[in-house]
């Protein structure tokens, strides 16, 4: 950064640095939420947003949908898999998600608004000392979370009975297009699937549209699909 002799404009950079890295950073419970239950990760204020994955028919087959408050805890989070014509909607009440339908306990919540326990699956979250679910743990299943200083979601390993399932995400250079990545999954140490997205973005540095490549490395030979995401986003 330039250096700047005027004490007053020195004060004025640095808030400015301060700020742009507060932007492009991601709150604990946006990105361990998303982590676990598989959307992409915003940054910023938040207000309500739609992501919508659309396969190469122009078929919608997947749809989330949350409600964030002013202190970016979910209010609310719908979940649509088109294909299987399935769904649930999680409604913040006290310190559970409970299902907006059945009004059964389906996420327990620790601290303000963030991932303790998932009580049917009997399985337990923890946090670093930043807020963060870096590992959870079940009966026959234990994982590890991982992010980037950015608070990036990086994958995940999650280990079940005798297998591993590693996915592992890298980001460009960029650090205002986090969700122009690559991923690789692998299963007991064997590479099953790649996946490549690449986006527009906002004012915010929030993806507006995506276009997903997922490489499916069982197939023979390898079958590549892909799809678009498309974003609606608002802010406070």
């Amino acid at each position: 950064m330039k250096k700047i002799i005027i004490l007053s404009a020195l004060v004025a950079s640095v808030a400015g640095c301060d700020n742009q890295n507060n932007t492009l950073s991601y709150t604990p419970e946006m990105a361990s939420f998303s982590n676990e239950f598989d959307f992409d990760p915003l940054r910023g204020p938040v207000k309500d947003f739609t992501q919508t994955l659309i396969n190469q028919k122009g078929e919608v087959i997947k749809r989330v949908v949350g409600l964030v408050s002013e202190e970016g805890c979910f209010n609310e989070l719908e979940f649509h898999d088109l294909e299987s014509n399935t769904g649930a909607t999680l409604v913040l009440n006290a310190n559970y998600y409970i299902d907006a339908i059945t009004h059964e306990r389906r996420v327990k919540l620790q601290g303000k608004c963030q991932l303790a326990e998932l009580p049917q699956a009997v399985l337990t979250y923890e946090t670093d000392d930043k807020g963060f679910v870096v590992a959870a743990h079940g009966k026959e299943t234990s994982i590890v979370y991982r992010y980037d200083a950015d608070g990036f979601p990086l994958g995940k390993t999650t280990q079940s009975n005798d297998e591993t399932l590693t996915i592992t995400a890298k980001t460009g250079s960029d650090l205002k297009k986090k969700l122009d990545f690559t991923s690789e999954s692998m299963l007991n140490g064997k590479s099953i699937a790649q996946v490549k997205q690449t986006c527009d973005y906002d004012g915010h540095f929030n993806p507006l549209e995506c276009v997903l490549n997922i490489t499916d490395l069982n197939a023979k030979p390898s079958k590549v699909e892909t799809y678009i995401i498309k974003n609606d986003i608002n802010y406070y």
